[in-house]
């Protein structure tokens, strides 16, 4: 056993971490590990004893760069759909809704984010908090903020988060555990988001994302509010191309032309909307070929919680699905 790790097995809590005696690395490795504590501690005025024993015992894993490297984001959305528009998926969103029909709408009526919606990102992140993760969350920041160099400042900065968070809430970081990329809870927030957007959903003076579903319904709308979500705004919908549409690339997934702007380049959208939104274009390879979406701002804001077109329009299909009864086949 490392030296390092001998003093921290006394120590349950995170909290009580500056209480141990820590004996210093002496390894080239482990004087790494040392400079990374020492940084962290100075970023979020924390003494370094309160990092060094939990950051001691993070772990490389080669699971966690496979996962990352093959994300399902990474497959074509004929492929995508089907993991997410599944009967059960869609019958466990209807039953989850009731269940929690009152918490739901207490939290839609005050922040107009539909229930569904919250619904379907607690189904698409952990199937309604059956899959929250099996990773130590710890193990996956190091892993991935150390040795992954295409996000690794990324994950290093939410490794730091994690120890701000351990801090303030009092979390274990040797039993906390996540998704392969450090994500945690039924709403599978990373620790800056949690830190950020996280609310106390039934006023007990604590926020809980683990247990606590007033918490996660709460914390999940905020996050949407927070970053631009539109009461009774649209989501996405299916678009009509002309033969003659004039091809365009947008910038990003947020919406940059104006409906009659879309319309006068040969994309209408395949329902009447009655009004002249901002939207953007979404270009997917479905089951049956092409598909052309036009997405507005509350798709954007979806995308929020992950970068991909696919995700998002995951959740909206699965949001629409659980409030209307949809079945899962077809687009």
């Amino acid at each position: 056993m490392s030296r390092s790790l001998v003093s921290f097995r006394s120590c349950s809590r995170f909290l009580l971490l500056s209480a141990c005696a820590i004996a210093l690395p002496v390894s080239a490795a482990d004087d790494a590990r040392e400079a990374l504590a020492r940084e962290i501690a100075a970023e979020k005025g924390l003494t370094l004893e309160q990092v060094l024993p939990a950051l001691s015992q993070a772990a490389y894993q080669q699971r966690i760069i496979d996962a990352i490297s093959k994300p399902a984001e990474a497959k074509p959305w004929k492929a995508y759909r089907p993991i997410f528009m599944t009967d059960r998926r869609i019958s466990d969103g209807r039953a989850f809704l009731a269940e929690h029909a009152t918490a739901l709408r207490r939290v839609s009526d005050e922040t107009g984010v539909p229930p569904e919606i919250i619904v379907a990102i607690i189904g698409v992140e952990t199937n309604y908090g059956k899959i929250t993760g099996s990773f130590r969350v710890i193990d996956a920041l190091y892993t991935l903020g150390v040795h992954y160099p295409p996000r690794q400042a990324f994950f290093r900065a939410e490794l730091g988060h994690l120890f701000e968070l351990a801090n303030k809430q009092g979390l274990d970081l040797t039993t906390v555990k996540g998704s392969y990329a450090g994500a945690m809870g039924w709403g599978q927030f990373m620790p800056s988001s949690y830190l950020a957007y996280a609310r106390d959903g039934d006023g007990d003076g604590r926020i809980d994302l683990f247990s606590n579903l007033d918490d996660v319904f709460a914390s999940v709308a905020n996050y949407f509010v927070a970053h631009g979500w539109q009461r009774g705004g649209d989501i996405a919908v299916a678009a009509e191309v002309a033969a003659d549409a004039k091809a365009l690339k947008p910038a990003s997934l947020k919406p940059e032309w104006t409906l009659a702007e879309l319309a006068a380049n040969g994309y209408r959208p395949a329902r009447a909307l009655g009004h002249d939104s901002e939207a953007t274009l979404i270009k997917l390879d479905g089951e049956r070929g092409t598909e052309i979406w036009l997405g507005f701002q509350n798709f954007y804001v979806i995308s929020r919680y992950n970068r991909s077109p696919l995700y998002s329009l995951a959740v909206t299909q699965l949001a629409e699905a659980i409030a209307s009864g949809q079945a899962a086949a077809g687009p």
